[in-house]
């Protein structure tokens, strides 16, 4: 059901539901410069502190694409009015937790919730805005996910410091309701009940097939790396592979029969699709960026949460501005902006292991340093919204809700991915005992190493742009003739 795209509320209406795009990474992100106080006051150990994060960002990568497959279904709106509501009572689960069991519960139906409401934004661009419009309101989704990973650093530094109402840590889950609050009591009349425009029972089967598949894939990313990849996460992940068989065997067969799949055999098909979804994959690696760097400002450089997070401040700049010029570089560049996004951040990457090689266990000159990491959020601001576009913009409006859980869900496999192999590369390098100058040398690696996924991300969005254009230039097969 597409709405009146003439509407001048729509913009109104998608402020609300990027609200929804907001939250989930800023509650994952803002959790990390708290766990020291949520250690010291709920007498966590270290594995409970892990799972404090891993629960979250397990179950909200589980379950994204079913919750954009929901939203076609029985309407977005309704989807993700109950998503945020989810959201909003577990945040206030998380905040008067008071042991390490019921936080680690409420993070999980955290979690949940957040899946159900984040994939509705990125769906309703095809109904709320007409061609012309969709780059600049990619621009705005994709800012509002990337800032988040930013204000999360200097936010949970800033109201931990301030000991608000002296509520310690507990401020970073109960700062979220009235944010909520405000949603539902003002957004809730400007919200389009768009959904796909073939509605069918849920596929209940397909969602615990996919939910088995990736939770064999991220549990283990997420939870191998902090207990020393032991026997069953190996176990899990060489398990992944047959049970992601198993789930496209029983999708290809429930179409046969009739029935409307999870993920859509005919649409993973379409030319470019697939290329598309992997340059996503190599892409947000970069994510494992605030992890090493933050680590090293702080326990190599001496810095404390609030100065990490401003640190970090030129990221956020250059990520608020790249997406707003990104229809004037569509104009210029045409359909490889993402790839000269990506090769502005590969330049950020080897800009910033320079540095702090010249350097090491110093703090890098401010000017120098600045620059890179400006280059780094810039970068990533102009290849975001334009790489997922070329993601979303094959979908039909029947299946935009399943491609924005897709392309949701492969953003935080890819986080989760470079979080595992780049933050080991980190840790492995800088060895059981670090000083200042093996962190620098780890840091330099992980650098590099990010830079070379950007690289392929790069490549794969070339073929994927290569892909569209013949699709353009061949509409009915996709590709020129033989």
């Amino acid at each position: 059901m597409e709405t009146n795209t003439s509407d001048k509320r729509r913009w109104l209406a998608f402020a609300v539901l990027l609200v929804g795009a907001f939250l989930p990474p800023l509650d994952f992100f803002i959790v990390n410069v708290a766990l020291p106080s949520m250690q010291a006051d709920l007498r966590t150990s270290a594995a409970e502190l892990q799972m404090v994060i891993s629960g979250y960002a397990g179950a909200y990568a589980v379950f994204l694409i079913t919750g954009g497959r929901l939203g076609d279904i029985f309407g977005r709106r309704k989807i993700f009015l109950l998503g945020i509501t989810g959201f909003g009572l577990t945040s206030l689960l998380c905040g008067l937790a008071s042991s390490p069991e019921m936080l680690i519960a409420g993070r999980v139906l955290q979690g949940l919730s957040a899946a159900a409401m984040a994939p509705q934004g990125l769906a309703s661009i095809h109904a709320l805005f007409p061609e012309h419009e969709r780059s600049r309101a990619l621009g705005f989704y994709a800012a509002a996910v990337g800032l988040a990973a930013v204000v999360a650093q200097a936010l949970g530094g800033a109201l931990i410091s301030a000991d608000l109402f002296h509520l310690e840590w507990r401020i970073i889950f109960l700062i979220n309701l009235p944010v909520v609050a405000a949603v539902l009591i003002g957004g809730l009349p400007l919200l389009p009940d768009a959904r796909g425009d073939r509605p069918a029972p849920v596929d209940l089967v397909g969602v615990l097939l996919c939910a088995l598949t990736l939770g064999l894939l991220i549990v283990p990313l997420v939870e191998g790396r902090e207990m020393g990849w032991p026997g069953w996460a190996l176990a899990m992940l060489a398990a992944c592979p047959a049970a992601g068989y198993g789930f496209w065997r029983y999708e290809m067969a429930y179409a046969r029969r009739g029935g409307v799949p999870l993920v859509s055999v005919d649409l993973v098909r379409t030319p470019g699709l697939m290329s598309g979804l992997g340059g996503v994959l190599f892409f947000y690696v970069i994510s494992a960026f605030f992890l090493v760097f933050s680590v090293y400002l702080q326990s190599a450089l001496g810095l404390d949460p609030l100065e990490t997070g401003l640190v970090f401040l030129p990221f956020g700049i250059g990520f608020f501005i790249g997406p707003l010029t990104t229809p004037l570089a569509i104009r210029v560049f045409g359909r490889w902006v993402a790839v000269m996004g990506m090769v502005l951040e590969v330049v950020g990457c080897v800009w910033l292991a320079v540095l702090v090689a010249d350097a090491p266990g110093q703090m890098p000159a401010h000017l120098p340093l600045i620059i890179a990491i400006g280059l780094l959020g810039f970068g990533q601001g102009w290849a975001l919204p334009t790489l997922v576009r070329s993601v979303i913009d094959r979908a039909p409006a029947s299946g935009s809700g399943m491609i924005a859980g897709i392309t949701n869900s492969a953003l935080q496999i890819s986080a989760a991915l470079g979080v595992a192999i780049f933050g080991g590369v980190f840790f492995t390098v800088a060895g059981p005992s670090p000083d200042p100058r093996s962190m620098a040398t780890a840091l330099v690696a992980a650098m590099l190493g990010l830079a070379a996924s950007l690289t392929i991300a790069a490549i794969l969005s070339i073929v994927a742009a290569r892909a569209t254009i013949r699709m353009a230039a061949y509409p009915a097969a996709g590709a020129p003739p033989a």
